[in-house]
């Protein structure tokens, strides 16, 4: 004896009855959402509010979030600072800002070139590799830097910019996430291109490239804050090859005189990387939503 089935249009109805949700739900989302936006902001609001108080507000107990006399003058002393030091300012700048940029390029272009054959064209160990590659990620920076160092002395490179981009373009985390991401696209993309007479370099920068372009944007963002910190104490010790970090880690070890400059400091090391994630957030939320998904 056959059961008779239900409608699709009772289906259908069925279907959307459990997926819509309340006004009165809607809103508690909307308010749990925004009260946990501004809980995550607080440490940098009141990184910037620190940045405008006087130097007597900012020993107030319990701390204000906001300050009662609002200042620019920590960041005007940090410019004075910075203007009367040793090597001029703008020569720490470009340090940084060269070492950022030529350290960034080259790691979302090694850890591309190094993703791709393992993503899409597997060979005899290539899985060790990766094994290799994904533990490598459980050590930290301080442990493979006396490594580093022996190696960048032994071949001549210390007190280089070399020294400094060279060892980090290596960075395991961006050939993770590179290699990851260039799994999701399927096959037939690169099947069709190689009938069409494509060769390998035109598939990998005219079809791969653009299709994991929110990857190398989040690897971007990750690169740049990695870079623009970068002090750079151990193997660079010419003056004029020091970076804008180090320059001003000089000044606020002048004690609690300079609270205040190191609070301006702070503002000013976070401007960078996070102007670069407004930039890409879109595509970084891309990729946080689709990495793990895999057809």
């Amino acid at each position: 004896m056959h059961t008779a089935k239900p409608p699709k249009k009772h289906l259908f109805h069925m279907s959307k009855a459990q997926v819509s949700r309340s006004h009165a739900g809607n809103a508690f989302t909307f308010l749990f959402v925004f009260a946990l936006g501004l809980f995550i902001a607080l440490p940098l609001v009141y990184a910037v509010g620190n940045s405008l108080k006087p130097l007597n507000e900012l020993w107030i107990f319990p701390p204000n979030l906001l300050p009662r006399r609002p200042t620019f003058r920590n960041f005007s002393e940090l410019f004075i600072l910075l203007q009367n030091s040793w090597v001029p300012m703008p020569r720490y700048l470009f340090n940084t800002i060269f070492i950022t940029a030529v350290g960034t390029f080259g790691q979302v272009i090694l850890s591309s070139l190094c993703a791709y054959p393992l993503a899409k064209h597997p060979f005899p160990g290539a899985k060790i590799i990766f094994r290799m590659v994904f533990f490598s990620l459980m050590f930290s920076s301080a442990v493979t830097s006396v490594p580093n160092y022996l190696v960048t002395v032994k071949i001549g490179w210390i007190d280089t910019y070399r020294a400094v981009i060279i060892p980090a373009m290596g960075n395991a985390l961006g050939l993770y996430l590179m290699k990851q991401f260039m799994e999701q696209i399927h096959d037939s993309f690169l099947e069709s291109a190689k009938i069409d007479g494509a060769s390998e370099w035109r598939i990998f920068w005219g079809i791969v490239m653009p299709m994991v372009k929110p990857a190398w944007l989040t690897l971007i963002v990750f690169s740049v804050q990695s870079f623009w910190n970068m002090g750079a104490n151990i193997m660079i010790y010419s003056e004029k090859l020091k970076t804008f970090p180090y320059a001003v880690s000089q000044i606020v070890a002048g004690g609690i005189a300079r609270a205040g400059v190191a609070t301006a400091v702070m503002v000013v090391m976070m401007a960078v990387p996070m102007a670069v994630f407004v930039v890409t957030q879109r595509s970084i939320i891309q990729t946080m939503a689709s990495s793990g998904v895999k057809e």
